[in-house]
Parts: structure tokens; C-alpha cells; sequence
């Protein structure tokens, strides 16, 4: 049986932790005694006092010594630490508070960032952490030093209950394994087959429409969370879970809200485990290596995933079976008629446990990826009716307002691509990230005369590409100003084309996201589609649960947090709390 996760932690840590007590005590008691040296023996509660100071004295030998090496191999490499960030608080306890009180993404950082630079150490949990939102540090980190950074044995394994070993929370062969067998399903005559996308776009545009004739706003966030997972497994594992046969969310004061066939439909008992899994794995990153002390008799993800499992079960075993009838065909010299994501999985390997967190992790990044980046389109479109109105005209003026649109159709579609990419540079589906340093190195020098920053051996290194991608050195002085145009006009040459690793909505580097175009297409497709049948989006704040609505205390906060009509949560993505609701208007065509 598999011990809970804080039995374990303190299992492993405590054989090496009393170990100098151990040797202090058996140096009191057994050696000191035979080497007759004439000293008196220790009264028994200095003998027990030595006991004790014997580990926070040997915790503070080892910090000086390792000081003193990294202090000599930074030396010798011509590189100095970044800056400490002061914590009033031991071990870093102020930070990690703030972290856990957060209201909107990185909020705890700023003020340090502009205290110490774009770069600095803190400590959580009383490990070093580098905090960065430099770009040539995440160059480094992602592509140009790569082999030096990998996702670390500490951070698999606060997400081995949830990811398992899947392509997210895998480093070397494993992370290999998924990757290669991923690559072939993202090429150009899959990510552009429009079909798929078109069944769910349809079906997801006929549940808006009889929402609105009842009368009652739409939660565009939970629709298009449907959308993407529908189209995401019929596109990777040939079949569709279709989750939006549940039928879309009411708001919390519709007495249909709470309605027993909705609430206990399958796929949102899924995605309910889904969420609470993620939110509990993102807390976990709270408390560094200690967050085994929080689960001391109880591993509080794993439910979660066990009840996604059995969602995603009936999937497995549907392909495990066509596996066996396809062997019997093969026998029988029929043809084989094709292959998705899953057979081609099931056929590379027996591991059932390998299986399911590769479709738990590509369930993640199809689904929630997409479905982020649509929720805040959507939330654009409401907040710039001009911008909604320019989009429409050039989707009309392209496609009509009925034609389904084509791969070159989407390409010819400047504005649209520059209003998908403005909304990922301010709402980046994934706004924080980190990876560990595999053995010292060093994150380079900015400019002439500066010196590389120095990285110990197993550090932390978390970067923001959600406060990067609003930095008004890299984006200009209206940095926190929504405006799709940044992408079409002179701007492109000033900011991005030197420096392309401002802009990192699909990170970069070898682990760059694989669906990344399919992504691009499967939103594109949608906002198409949706803009040929509505118009005159709007927020619908009665329907916004009061407790997810931004506080008044926000007005006075720094950037785009004042702004703000929604409040921004995160777990692996980031995503609206309560829910994006809308209202809009259908187009009626003669």
C-alpha cells in the first residue's frame, strides 16, 4: 500500500535529518568513553542539549559550506547571484502567503519586481527560488541552455498524483516517449480539417441560441470548455465525449441551476475533477518541497483524478479493444482504415497507467488551453464593441456569413489573427511556469560590461510570461492597452521582430507546444462562427456570481487589475472565476 504523502515525506527526510543527533549521541555514550582522554563525563542534560543542537548546527556548517562552493564556482564563472528579495518573515513565509492570497495573477510580484529588478531570489519554503520575467533568461531556460533546466524530481512529484507521467510532468525518455508520439498527429492535413471543428462550433452555436430565447445569459467560459473537449477527443481518439449533450450552465439564481440531470451528468462530475485537481496541484506549488505536511494522512489529488479516470476509462477501453480487432483483421489480411492519437498510443505501448496520463495531459492541453483563450476573446469583443464590429466586417467580407471557412480563409484574416494574439499577450493561457536547474550554470549577461546571473545546482527558477507580455519596455508605453493593431503595424518591427521571446503565449524552446497551430485554427474556426451568427456582445454582471465579481479595492490597484470587470484565477491555465456571462445578439438572415 502506497504511504500518504506526508507519511512519506517524513519518512525519507527524517533518516538523514537525526542523523547527526544519531552520531552525537553515539559519541557521548560509546567513543568518548573509550578513548580515556580524562575529561569527566557530560552531566546528562549536556549531553542531551549537544543531542539536540547536533542538527541545526550541522544545517548550518552544510549552508556555510555550500555558500562558500557556490560562492568559489560562481567566482570562477565571472557571475554574481541575483538579488535577494527581503522576507520580514523565515524561510520565506511572507511570500508564501502572499502567494496563497493572491486576487490576480503575479500581484505578489510586482512591487518586488520593481524593487529588484526583472530578476531576483526569494526564498519559499526555505528553498531558493529565482523569480524572472527577463526574456533572454527565458530564452535560456527554454531553448538556448535547455539541457541545463528540466522540470525537476521535486516538481513531478507534487504533480505525479494528477499528471502522472504525462508529457507535462515527464522530463528526458518519458517526456521523449510523448512527445514523439504526439508530433505526428499536429501536421498541417489534421490541424486543417475544418469538419471536426465544424459539428461542435454548430452544435455548441444551437445550445447559445435556445439559452438566449429562454431568456437567460450565456457562461461562454463553460461552453467553450465543451466545445474544446468535444473536439479535442473526437479529434485525437476518433470519438467524441460529448460534453455538451449536458447542456450549458444556468445562472446561479435559475432555480434550473441546481437541476439533478445537470449536476450529475457525467462529464461535469469530469470536469468538476477536472478543476478541483488542478487547484489543489497549483496549491501544492505554494509550499515548494514542504506541501507533503498539508496531506500528512491523505493524498487530496488523487481522488480527483480516480474520478476523471473513470470518465475517460470507457475511451481506453474502446481502444484497447479495437487494438485486439485490429490485430484479428490483420490476421485475416483486412485493411487497416486508419489511426487516431489513441491507437497509435495503444499500439506504442501496454502500460495502461502510461495511457491514461498521456490522455489526461492531452486532455489538459487540449481542452483548457483553447477554452481560456476563447473566454477571454469573448470578454474582448464585449469590451470593445468597435473591435467586435472591425472583426465582423472582415470575417463577413471573407467568408460571408454562412460559408464555413477554409485553412486559407483563416490565414487571410489579418484582424483576426492580431485579436487572437493581443488577447494572448494579455491573457497568456498559461501565465506562470517554472523549471529546475539540473546543475549550476548561469543565465547571461544583458549587456556589455554586466555579468551572468549564477544558478545553483537544483533551483526553482519561475518565470511570468503573463507580467512579461505586459512590460512597457518590451511592448511600448501602452503595454496594458488591449489593441489587436500592435500586431499589424509598426510596432511589429520595433518590439517584436527583435526580440520574439517578448511574446511567448505557446512557451518555446524543444517542450514549444506541439498543438500550438491546431490551437490557433480551433479558435480561429470558432470566433468565425460565432461572429457570423451574433453581434453586440455584452457583459451580463447580474449573472456573475457576487463573490467572483473584482472588489472595489481593485479600482486602485496598479495595470489592467483596475480595469477589470472579471476576476482572473489560475490553476495549470488561467481562467475566469464564476465564469465569463454574456449577452449578444443573434443575427437573423433572410
Amino acid at each position: 500500500m502506497k504511504l500518504p504523502p506526508g507519511v512519506l515525506y517524513l519518512a525519507e527526510l527524517l533518516p538523514t535529518t537525526l542523523l547527526p543527533s544519531v552520531v552525537a549521541y553515539e559519541f557521548l555514550s560509546r567513543v568518548l568513553p573509550r578513548l580515556d582522554l580524562g575529561i569527566p563525563p557530560l552531566p546528562q542534560w549536556s549531553q542531551v542539549l549537544v543531542v539536540l543542537l547536533a542538527q541545526p548546527a550541522m544545517a548550518i556548517i552544510l549552508h556555510i559550506y555550500t555558500e562558500f562552493k557556490n560562492s568559489r564556482d560562481a567566482a570562477s564563472r565571472g557571475a554574481v547571484t541575483p538579488p535577494v528579495a527581503y522576507d520580514r518573515w523565515p524561510g520565506g513565509w511572507g511570500l508564501m502567503k502572499a502567494m496563497s492570497k493572491t486576487e490576480y495573477p503575479g500581484d505578489f510580484l510586482i512591487d518586488w519586481f520593481e524593487q529588484y529588478g526583472n530578476t531576483f531570489t526569494a526564498k519559499v519554503a526555505f528553498n531558493s527560488t529565482i523569480f524572472t520575467i527577463e526574456p533572454e533568461y527565458v530564452k535560456a531556460i527554454l531553448a538556448t541552455d535547455f539541457d541545463h533546466f528540466y522540470k525537476g524530481p521535486d516538481t513531478t512529484r507534487a504533480g505525479q498524483s494528477l499528471l502522472g507521467s504525462g508529457v507535462f510532468n515527464a522530463d528526458d525518455d518519458m517526456w521523449k516517449f510523448h512527445r514523439t508520439m504526439s508530433r505526428p498527429f499536429f501536421h498541417r492535413e489534421r490541424i486543417s480539417d475544418f469538419e471536426t471543428f465544424d459539428s461542435h462550433t454548430r452544435d455548441a452555436l444551437a445550445h447559445m441560441k435556445k439559452r438566449l430565447a429562454e431568456g437567460y445569459p450565456i457562461d461562454i467560459q463553460d461552453c467553450v470548455s465543451r466545445f474544446t473537449l468535444d473536439s479535442a477527443t473526437e479529434f485525437l481518439f476518433g470519438k467524441s465525449v460529448d460534453s455538451m449533450s449536458a447542456g450549458l450552465v444556468y445562472p446561479e439564481s435559475s432555480p434550473l441551476a441546481s437541476s439533478p440531470a445537470f449536476v450529475n451528468h457525467p462529464s461535469n462530475t469530469y470536469v468538476r475533477a477536472f478543476t478541483y485537481g488542478q487547484l489543489l496541484m497549483t496549491k501544492r506549488g505554494v509550499f515548494s518541497t514542504k506541501w507533503p505536511l498539508l496531506e500528512m494522512w491523505k493524498d487530496r489529488v488523487k481522488p480527483h483524478r480516480e474520478t476523471a479516470d473513470t470518465y475517460i476509462e470507457p475511451i481506453l477501453d474502446a481502444a484497447l479493444e479495437r487494438k485486439k480487432a485490429k490485430e484479428r483483421d490483420l490476421e485475416d489480411g483486412k485493411r487497416d482504415e486508419g489511426a487516431t492519437f489513441l491507437s497509435h498510443l495503444v499500439e506504442a505501448t501496454d502500460n495502461k497507467e502510461v495511457i491514461k496520463d498521456s490522455i489526461f495531459n492531452i486532455l489538459v492541453a487540449g481542452r483548457d488551453t483553447t477554452a481560456a483563450t476563447l473566454t477571454f476573446a469573448v470578454y474582448m469583443l464585449a469590451e470593445h464593441p468597435d473591435m467586435a464590429e472591425r472583426l465582423r466586417k472582415e470575417i463577413l467580407d471573407t467568408v460571408g456569413s454562412s460559408r464555413m471557412p477554409t485553412y486559407d480563409d483563416l490565414r487571410n484574416m489579418k484582424y483576426l489573427r492580431a485579436f487572437i494574439n493581443e488577447t494572448l499577450r494579455l491573457y497568456p493561457a498559461v501565465p506562470f511556469n517554472a523549471r529546475t536547474s539540473r546543475t549550476a550554470t548561469t543565465l547571461p549577461a544583458l549587456k556589455p560590461g554586466d555579468k551572468p546571473f549564477y544558478v545553483t545546482p537544483n533551483t526553482k527558477v519561475r518565470y511570468s510570461v503573463f507580467l512579461m507580455h505586459r512590460r512597457k519596455d518590451l511592448w511600448g508605453p501602452d503595454a496594458l492597452k488591449f489593441d489587436p493593431d500592435r500586431f499589424l503595424d509598426e510596432r511589429v518591427k520595433k518590439y517584436l521582430t527583435p526580440n520574439p521571446f517578448i511574446f511567448l503565449p505557446f512557451n518555446a524552446g524543444p517542450r514549444i507546444c506541439l498543438g500550438q497551430q491546431f490551437a490557433l485554427n480551433e479558435a480561429s474556426f470558432f470566433l468565425v462562427r460565432l461572429l457570423q451568427n451574433f453581434t453586440g456582445f455584452t457583459l451580463a454582471p447580474d449573472a456573475q456570481p457576487e463573490s467572483t465579481k473584482p472588489p472595489a479595492s481593485w479600482k486602485t490597484a496598479k495595470g489592467t487589475q483596475a480595469t477589470e470587470k472579471i476576476m482572473l484565477a489560475r490553476h495549470l491555465t488561467m481562467f475566469a472565476k464564476g465564469g465569463l456571462w454574456v449577452r449578444m445578439k443573434e443575427v437573423v438572415t433572410e
